[in-house]
C-alpha cells in the first residue's frame, strides 16, 4: 500500500488538476471500486454529479476531496494498486479502469480511478466537525502535520507494551508510516525492529521521529517509492526513491554504514530488513 510520500504526491496532483472543478458525469465500471460506498454505484454517481470539488487533503495514507457542501467528502483508498490519473478526454481506457469522472468544463481532462487488484476504491462520507471523513476520524496525525503533538507521541510510545516497529505502523499512534519507511527510519536510528518501546529514552524516541520525518521528506522530494508500475502520480509517472533506500529490499547487500550484509526476517506477514551489526536485536 502506498505510504505517506506516495499519497502526498497524488494529493498535490489532484490539488493542481482537479480542485475547483465541477463534476459532470460519473461512470462506475466495476462494483468493487465503490464497495465502501454502501448505497452502491448508482447512488455514488448520482450524488457526485454536479458538485464542485474542493482542495484535496490528506492524513497519513488517507486522501480525500471535500465537496462544495462542506459536509461531505470524496474519499480515495488506493489499496495495493489504486491509481488516480488525470487523462485527456478521449484517451484510450486503461485495462483496469474502474471509475471515470468527467467534468463540466472545457479543460479537456478527466479523472480516472484505475486499480488492477481492486483492493482500493472511492466512496462518499459525511465529515466530522474537524473536516475529516467520519470513517477515518480515528486516524492519528502524521509527523509532517504541523499540528502533530511530539510530546504526546513520545509519552504514548513509552507507555505502549509493544515493539518499536509495531508502534510505527500503528495508525492510531502515528499515521502515514508503512513497512518501507519504518525500516528506513529504524536503520537510520540504529534500532532493531523488535526493540521494546518501553526501553526507548526520550532523546532516542525524538531521534527516531526525526529520522521518520527526514526519510519521508526525502522520498517526497523524489516522487515516492515505486518498485513496479502500480504506484504512479496523477500524470502516470513513477517515483524513484527506491534508488536511495538504505534498508528495505537490500537483503544480502552490504550495509551502507558498516558493510555487513543486510538481513531480511519475516515479520507480521511482511518482511523486515536490518543490519545485524548496526541494529542489534534486544536481549531476551
Amino acid at each position: 500500500m502506498p505510504e505517506l510520500p506516495e499519497v502526498e504526491v497524488v494529493r498535490r496532483g489532484l490539488e493542481r488538476w482537479v480542485a475547483g472543478r465541477t463534476v459532470g458525469e460519473v461512470d462506475v465500471l466495476h462494483p468493487r471500486a465503490v464497495r465502501r460506498h454502501l448505497a452502491g454505484g448508482a447512488d455514488f454517481a448520482a450524488r457526485l454529479g454536479g458538485v464542485r470539488l474542493g482542495t484535496a487533503m490528506r492524513r497519513g495514507k488517507y486522501l480525500w476531496v471535500p465537496l462544495d457542501d462542506a459536509a461531505t467528502s470524496l474519499l480515495g483508498h488506493l489499496g495495493m494498486s489504486g491509481q488516480l490519473l488525470v487523462q485527456p478526454e478521449g484517451a484510450p481506457d486503461e485495462k483496469h479502469l474502474r471509475i471515470r469522472i468527467r467534468f463540466d468544463d472545457a479543460v479537456g481532462t478527466e479523472l480516472r480511478f484505475v486499480d488492477q487488484r481492486t483492493f482500493g476504491g472511492l466512496s462518499l462520507h459525511e465529515n466530522t466537525a474537524d473536516g475529516l471523513p467520519d470513517i477515518i476520524a480515528h486516524i492519528a496525525r502524521d509527523p509532517l502535520d504541523p499540528a502533530f503533538d511530539e510530546a504526546a507521541f513520545h509519552t504514548a510510545l513509552r507507555l505502549r507494551r509493544t515493539t518499536v516497529k509495531r508502534a510505527l505502523l500503528d495508525q492510531s499512534l502515528i499515521s502515514g508510516v508503512g513497512n518501507i519507511y519504518a525500516d528506513e527510519a529504524l536503520w537510520r536510528a540504529r534500532l532493531h525492529y523488535d526493540r521494546p518501546t518501553a526501553t526507548l529514552t526520550r532523546p532516542k524516541s525524538a531521534e527516531l521521529l526525526g529520522h521518520v520525518c527526514d526519510v519521508m521528506n526525502a522520498a517526497l522530494a523524489q516522487g515516492g517509492t515505486s518498485f513496479d508500475s502500480l504506484y504512479v502520480n496523477v500524470n502516470g509517472e513513477s517515483g524513484y526513491f527506491d534508488r536511495s533506500l538504505d534498508a528495505y529490499g537490500r537483503e544480502d547487500q552490504p550495509c551502507n554504514r558498516c558493510g555487513t550484509p543486510m538481513r531480511r526476517r519475516a515479520w507480521m506477514n511482511r518482511s523486515s530488513y536490518f543490519c545485524p551489526r548496526c541494529q542489534r536485536p534486544p536481549r531476551a
